[in-house]
Parts: structure tokens; C-alpha cells; sequence
């Protein structure tokens, strides 16, 4: 198996932090070896064209050309200049990507991305996200919450709520009407909500949170890391919901949320003869280039947590043909792409850590990939994919997909360590050998334990 870096949550031995988070964000720029970073929250990955545009002007004239994709549906500019931050604020105030200042870290909410425009005849959560970060602007306790706390509001398909986030937030539909499910990190039980109530009653649970994490002095960044003692009760939560004004039923048992899979690269159709198509950046990076071909298909755009872009909006009868133009430009848009499946960290030159420019290395191998697959016809049995590879530069293994299955490898000074589930552990595995030892290892088919 992978060595997996420790998880936070150890409740026999509490987290104390001595110190706030040092995530960046649009204000609070990272230096990095290649310059300046910079993260900007997007809720929700919901973009219009305009303010996708004025990030892409950016990242052209403050940064390195491209745009980065999170793990949280966010964006990042890189190779900014030390001094660019006021102009750089100026940009994202002009495109409303800085309502707040003050929390313009915390907006970190992830919903379903194809929420409102598949066929599943699911509730459309996209509401939900423009008022929970309009509540979340609003409310002073809220701008104490750190820059990794998250919500997820998903839609009832799992996608999103499969995150691990620290506040959940799961649409449902009965004979009652459309509701939702609430429910924070930990605990088994849910309370159903009001769907009109469901942004109001995420904020209460925060502003929970953040009570029990002063209440507890250990200065905790996430739910799961609040000591035993102090771990949120949903009989509680209840309480707070009802001084709200929100009427509440705890549902036993019901926070084991379906784990549904992410979105995969394709046309999606929707209702009423539209579609969307759903699209993949190699190892999360843009060039500006790409983005304003998406940014300009049909003037939206959702960036998604597994570094992906849904642009929903077609006519259905155009759908092909612009994802074709998609697959041109260099996005994913199949689900058997050699890319579908592979991750890295920053790597050199970014990063002073890595040993590797391990992006580069990365591609290399694609590319070599790539060329057998159109030398010869490969199958594999329906329903299955390669192991996904991530690529670090060193062992803190950042960016790696969740789960445990996966082929980890590690950059040394005489090569990369090779380790996956079920196959002996190679060391210092050189550059010209990393291919074929890749394929051995990936023969293990399965995405069901990986959720990147």
C-alpha cells in the first residue's frame, strides 16, 4: 500500500495548533520558488465569462500564463510578482471575486458540478451556493474560520459529500417536498432541514464549530480535529437550528453519505435539449489560451474538485462538435485518456522541496503512453481503469489521490520509488524504466478505492 501521510483527526491525540492556517489566498500570497501564489475561492467552481476572463488577463500580465485547478474547485495564479497584490485585488474586486476581504479566505464550498444540467432529475443545489456565500460574507464569526475548512452541498448524487468536508449539506426529495440533509464531519446522525433553510443551517453548524474550537483552546482548523470532548452532537446542533428559527429532525444513522463518482469527460445531456460537456486539465494547469476557449463556449464555466471544467449551456446538437474543439486544444474529453488518471505535485521549479520536476517527467511517460495506445488496440475488462499514478517530488506526497489505491511515486536523488497495493516496493526506479514498471503496477484495475 502507499504510505499515507497522517490524518489530523487522531482523537487519542488532539491536534493543537499553535498558530492559524497558512493557506493562501487572493490577499495572503504564498512565495514560492517560482514566484508568487495565489489562491482565489471560487464557490461552488461557478464562473461567468467575464470574471473567467479577467483571471486569465491576469495570470497573463501578473503571472506565469496559466491557471492552476485545486482540489476544491478553486484557481490559482502563479509566478506573480511580489509587489502585484494591489493590482490584483483591484482585478478580482472588477469581476466580483472579492465580495468580502475579510473572508475571502473561508468561501471554500464544493457542490455537485453537474447539479441542474444532467438527466437525473435531481434538485438543483446551485441556489444553495450563491446564499450560503452570502451568509458566510455576512457573519463576523464566520471570518474566523480557518482557510481549509469546508462545505460540500451536493445535489443527492454523492459526488461531493464523498469529500470528507467539515459541513454537509445533501439534498433530498419525498413526499414531503425537497429538503436536506445536514451534517458535520464525525458524527452518524444527520438533521433534515428545509431546502430553503439548508445554506442558513450550514452557517449555524460553522459558527458551532467554531465555538467548540475556542471552546476547546486547541485553535483547530477542522472539524475532525476537535478533541473528543468537544466533538460536535447533533442533539445540540439542533438546539442552535431551532434558535435560528430552523426546524429540525435528527435522522439516525443517515450521515454515511453514498459516495458517488465524480463527473466523467464527455457530452453530458441535459434536460429540454441542452448539454454540457464535462472536460479534464492534465495535472490541473491551463494555459490562459485553453481557458478562454472554455470561458468563451457558452459564457460559463464550473471548475470542479477533481480539477475538471463543466461548461454547461449548449445546444445539444452542437455538444459534439465543441468538444472536439476541447480535445484540440489539449483537454481531456474521454474517459480512457492516458491523463484521466494521473496526478502530481507543484514539483521543481515551483517547489524547493521537490527533487523532481516530477510535472515534467509526468508528461514524458503520457506521451510515451499515448503513442502505444495509438500503435496497437488495448482492451481491458468493462468497468475498469488503470491504478491512478500520482507523481511527488518528495515524501510529504502533496495533492495524492484519496483512498489507497494508487501508484505512489516518490523522487529520490537516484530515481523515483515505485509502491502500490499488492506489488513489492521498487527503489530509485530510473527515468527510462518508469514506463514499463508503471504499466505492471497500473494492471491492477480500480477506481472504486481512489477518490482523487
Amino acid at each position: 500500500m502507499p504510505p499515507q501521510p497522517p490524518s489530523a483527526a487522531v482523537r487519542d491525540e488532539p491536534v493543537i495548533r499553535d498558530r492559524g492556517d497558512a493557506c493562501p489566498g487572493a490577499l495572503r500570497l504564498h512565495a514560492a520558488d517560482d514566484g508568487y501564489l495565489a489562491r482565489i475561492r471560487i464557490p461552488g467552481g461557478m464562473l461567468d465569462a467575464a470574471a473567467a476572463l479577467l483571471l486569465a488577463d491576469a495570470a497573463d500580465r501578473l503571472g506565469d500564463g496559466h491557471i492552476d485547478l485545486t482540489s476544491r474547485g478553486n484557481a490559482q495564479l502563479r509566478g506573480l510578482g511580489a509587489s502585484c497584490g494591489g493590482e490584483l485585488q483591484a482585478v478580482l474586486v472588477r469581476g466580483g471575486l472579492l465580495p468580502a476581504p475579510t473572508h475571502e479566505r473561508v468561501r471554500n464550498i464544493v457542490a455537485s458540478p453537474l447539479t441542474g444540467l444532467d438527466r437525473h432529475g435531481l434538485p438543483d443545489v446551485a441556489p444553495w451556493v450563491a446564499e450560503l456565500d452570502r451568509l458566510l460574507c455576512a457573519s463576523a464569526p464566520a471570518a474566523g474560520l480557518s482557510g481549509r475548512f469546508l462545505f460540500a452541498l451536493d445535489d443527492g448524487r454523492g459526488d461531493v459529500t464523498a469529500l470528507d468536508a467539515d459541513v454537509n449539506l445533501s439534498a433530498v426529495r419525498d413526499g414531503g417536498g425537497d429538503r436536506a440533509l445536514l451534517w458535520t464531519a464525525g458524527p452518524a446522525d444527520a438533521l433534515l432541514v428545509g431546502a430553503a433553510e439548508a445554506p442558513k443551517a450550514a452557517l449555524v453548524a460553522a459558527e458551532y464549530f467554531l465555538d467548540a474550537a475556542r471552546e476547546a483552546g486547541t485553535r483547530a482548523w477542522r472539524v475532525s480535529e476537535l478533541p473528543a470532548e468537544h466533538v460536535l452532537d447533533p442533539g445540540e446542533l439542533g438546539r442552535r437550528l431551532a434558535a435560528a428559527g430552523i426546524s429540525a429532525a435528527v435522522v439516525r444513522g443517515s450521515a454515511a453519505p453514498l459516495r458517488g463518482p465524480a463527473p466523467e469527460p464527455g457530452v453530458v445531456e441535459g434536460p429540454d435539449g441542452a448539454a454540457a460537456l464535462s472536460v479534464l486539465a492534465p495535472l490541473g494547469r491551463l494555459s490562459t489560451a485553453q481557458w478562454r476557449v472554455l470561458a468563451g463556449l457558452t459564457g460559463r464555466v464550473r471548475l470542479t474538485p477533481w480539477r475538471g471544467i463543466v461548461v454547461p449551456g449548449l445546444p445539444a446538437g452542437a455538444a459534439e462538435d465543441a468538444l472536439r474543439a476541447l480535445a484540440e486544444a489539449g483537454l481531456v474529453t474521454a474517459p480512457d485518456d492516458p491523463w484521466r488518471s494521473v496526478t502530481a505535485c507543484t514539483g521543481q521549479p515551483g517547489c524547493a522541496k521537490s527533487r523532481a520536476d516530477v510535472r515534467a517527467d509526468a508528461r514524458a511517460v503520457v506521451a510515451q503512453a499515448q503513442a502505444q495506445a495509438q500503435a496497437q488496440v488495448q482492451t481491458r475488462p468493462e468497468g475498469t481503469r488503470p491504478l491512478p499514478v500520482h507523481w511527488s517530488g518528495c515524501e510529504r506526497r502533496c495533492g495524492h489521490p484519496r483512498g489507497t489505491a494508487w501508484a505512489d511515486l516518490v523522487a529520490t536523488a537516484e530515481g523515483y520509488d515505485l509502491s502500490a497495493a499488492g506489488h513489492a516496493p521498487r527503489r530509485a526506479v530510473p527515468a527510462r524504466e518508469l514506463p514499463a514498471a508503471l504499466a505492471a503496477v497500473r494492471r491492477t484495475t480500480s477506481h472504486d478505492a481512489a477518490k482523487k
